[in-house]
């Protein structure tokens, strides 16, 4: 039977919920910040202050940044990296992690050796932009795609998961007639769902933030993705607040930038709740045995 907490226990607890509880207010109140803003109209933000209710309601900047059909392309852009990407990304994760898992692989430990080498150093970003200039993937979605194919960070620990798999899973299913793409098919990644749903969360997000490389790599402004047009607006508010000839209470650039950081964060964030339930899982990998 439990017993009743003493007074230096329940002090504890007090205080640990006020902290815990003082923790969260600060960490929620920056993003109640950035969506007040945004949705507060032009004069009230001229006004300068800290915003955390729009007095004046105004969809002002978003009605500017969807002024024209550019944005929705380059969402459409960017949702089409992030899952094509993901995909690429936990697919050759995975082909190259299971064999690294396996001790009777021939030549293990040189790969392993190698992937870590990789962690430590690079090739450059000048080398780099030449290995895909020459394989012709410039100006085109695959350049943001197959360059960051595989993780080394992500590559080692998915190979430790695949290597606390017991091996006699693997000799039962060869047994009844499965080859290695079998296994790892049918056996190794179904027992891994929460290492996967952890790096494709990973994933997702760094494909859905990138940025730097759609600079280098594409040209054509229709293949961009919504990072740099959303830079590419602000910029241009911030262009057109110079402009004698608006008013200065027509728009304001922070109410663009807090409408674009909006606007481009809620749909990843909208992925987080179908893989929550393993990705409580997934960032526990290798902390429990048994």
């Amino acid at each position: 039977m439990q017993q009743d907490k003493t007074w230096g226990n329940r002090i504890f607890d007090f205080l640990n919920h006020g902290l815990l509880l003082l923790i969260g207010i600060v960490t929620v109140i920056p993003f109640i910040y950035i969506l007040a803003v945004s949705f507060t109209s032009p004069s009230e933000v001229a006004k300068g202050g800290f915003i955390l209710f729009p007095k004046e309601f105004s969809l002002a900047a978003y009605r500017y940044i969807f002024s024209t059909d550019t944005l929705i392309r380059s969402l459409g852009v960017s949702i089409y990296i992030t899952v094509v990407g993901t995909f690429i990304n936990l697919l050759f994760t995975s082909l190259m992690a299971y064999p690294l898992s396996r001790r009777y692989l021939r030549g293990r430990q040189p790969i392993l050796l190698g992937v870590l080498f990789t962690m430590l150093f690079s090739g450059g970003m000048i080398p780099t932009y030449f290995v895909v200039k020459s394989l012709h993937l410039t100006d085109t979605l695959w350049s943001l795609m197959l360059p960051t194919a595989i993780s080394a960070f992500n590559l080692i620990v998915l190979k430790n998961f695949f290597q606390a798999i017991p091996d006699e899973l693997e000799d039962a299913a060869k047994i009844d007639g499965c080859n290695d793409v079998g296994v790892l098919f049918r056996i190794v990644l179904p027992l891994s769902m929460p290492a996967m749903a952890t790096f494709s969360l990973f994933y997702a997000v760094a494909h859905w933030n990138s940025f730097f490389s759609a600079v280098i790599y594409i040209n054509d402004s229709q293949k961009w993705p919504v990072q740099v047009w959303l830079r590419e607006i602000v910029i241009l508010a911030q262009s057109r607040i110079g402009d004698t000839s608006i008013e200065e209470t027509e728009i304001q650039p922070l109410t663009i930038r807090m409408a674009v950081i909006v606007f481009s964060t809620i749909p990843i964030m909208l992925v987080y709740p179908f893989l929550q339930k393993h990705f409580a899982k997934g960032v526990m990998l290798g902390s429990v045995k048994g």
